[in-house]
């Protein structure tokens, strides 16, 4: 339960941050499992090992769970750095 009340607290301060759109589908896309609409939950979730990794870098125990300010902060940064990449490949282009 704890896993949809996060995804749903996260969806909804997304939500409302349209500038963070475009990173949010990104990183579903990315992070996705292939094949993710022919196995049970029939959602683009990422693995559980992923998850469970990605927990235990940023708090050091896996049983916490992610606050959904970090979850705003890595997108934050996510387009903030690929923003920035695309910049620098158009300025090697020129």
């Amino acid at each position: 339960m704890k896993t949809l009340r996060l995804a749903t607290r996260t969806f909804g301060a997304v939500a409302v941050r349209p500038d963070l759109w475009r990173a949010g589908l990104s990183q579903v896309r990315r992070l996705a499992p292939n094949r993710w609409y022919a196995r049970w939950p029939f959602l683009p979730v990422p693995a559980r090992e992923y998850l469970e990794f990605r927990v235990l870098t940023q708090y050091g125990d896996t049983q916490r769970s992610p606050e959904v300010r970090d979850v705003i902060d890595y997108l934050e940064w996510s387009r903030d750095w690929h923003s920035t990449a695309r910049s620098q490949r158009r300025k090697r282009r020129v």
